[in-house]
């Protein structure tokens, strides 16, 4: 299977701040996460995908298009939303849509008039006069009625009320299924993410971390309680303690062969959940 988007050995630097090497290959009909903190330089990935930032070495590819540093056309298979639009604020809501939406082929007016009226966009209204919240919602009806091949989303619900969060959801849902879409989504909204992702992709400080399907990821990672004291010496799997009769684990398989070899017994385990899992990927 060909993939949508391939990230190759991507570097930048930027000051004293190194992105990289980042590489991710992520197959059409799938919705991965990008996680990380504040400043782990998801941003900047999502740009340099869109050749909005220069990356400094590596590959991008994109629906089969091998170097987009060569290419133009590819970018009207894909939709990129940033966290805020600039530059836009004395234009009206109606005027963005009519400067955007003439760049796409793809681009479906009923579907953008159908989302407007779900979110309750004032598209008489100028930019600059809207809430962050309705301004979001904006970006993200412009970036499904294109109704490209690939999704980039940066943040898509941070200012978003959770009514609309709700409707973003069932809507992107809808959407994936008009084809073999692929979406990047960064986020830092476990909710989102439980509700859409199929992957999970890692980034700390500039680091990336790999990427993981997301139900295998919450399966590996388990809390065991034991009646009797843990030994000292480190059990395979073990990521941390609480006490000396709780022991997390980031390899469940390993750390169950491990118990059973050294016959230690465990009383009752359980998957952590997902908020839970990022914070040990990240910490």
């Amino acid at each position: 299977m060909q993939h949508a988007l391939v990230v190759e050995k991507v570097e930048k630097l930027i000051g004293d701040f190194e992105i990289g090497p980042i590489t991710l290959k992520l197959e059409p009909g799938t919705i991965t996460a990008l996680v990380g903190d504040n400043g782990a330089g998801k941003s900047t990935l999502l740009k340099m995908i869109m050749r909005l930032v220069k990356k400094d070495s590596g590959r991008i590819s994109v629906t089969g298009v091998a170097d987009i540093d060569t290419e133009e056309q590819w970018k009207k298979n894909v939709s990129y939303m940033p966290q805020a639009l600039t530059g836009v604020d004395p234009f009206t809501c109606q005027k963005i849509k009519e400067l955007v939406s003439r760049w796409y082929p793809t681009w479906d007016e009923s579907f953008f008039q159908h989302l407007v009226q779900e979110f309750d966009i004032p598209l008489g209204k100028k930019y600059g006069k809207l809430s962050q919240g309705v301004q979001q919602k904006l970006s993200v009806a412009m970036a499904l009625a294109k109704d490209t091949e690939i999704l980039l989303l940066d943040e898509p619900t941070s200012n978003m009320d959770i009514l609309s969060k709700g409707k973003l959801m069932n809507e992107l849902m809808k959407w994936m299924e008009r084809g073999e879409k692929t979406v990047i989504v960064a986020s830092h909204q476990v909710d989102d993410i439980k509700k859409l992702a199929d992957y999970i992709a890692f980034m700390k400080k500039g680091d990336y971390l790999g990427i993981y399907e997301k139900e295998e990821l919450i399966e590996n990672y388990k809390k065991y309680w034991f009646k009797e004291p843990l030994p000292t010496f480190l059990i395979e799997g073990e990521i941390a303690r609480n006490g000396d009769k709780v022991l997390v684990s980031e390899n469940a398989t390993k750390t169950d062969q491990h118990l059973f070899d050294e016959g230690i017994q465990w009383i009752d385990q359980q998957s952590l959940d997902l908020d839970e899992v990022i914070t040990f990927k990240l910490t």
